[in-house]
């Protein structure tokens, strides 16, 4: 299967205040790192209506909460196998 893998980070402004916008820059650096923007599907989303559980991220249409940097990359890394 060729498709590639969306992911989608919250960037309202609870969720940018929590740490999404730092956790942006962290997801791309480790995408590059792992060669795996060519596999990805990578973008900001306005608000994903869950702002007292956040940050949030979406990956092939789970939702995560209460998301870190940290827990950015460990999720990723268990979702790629890397």
């Amino acid at each position: 299967m060729n498709e590639k893998t969306e992911i989608v980070i919250c960037l309202g402004s609870s969720c940018f205040s929590r740490g999404n916008k730092h956790t942006v820059k962290v997801i791309e650096e480790w995408l590059r790192e792992k060669r795996l923007r060519d596999k990805v599907y990578y973008h900001g989303s306005h608000c994903f209506a869950s702002c007292d559980k956040g940050p949030m991220l979406k990956i092939a249409d789970r939702l995560y909460e209460g998301v870190s940097a940290e827990k950015a990359i460990a999720i990723l890394s268990e979702y790629f196998k890397v």
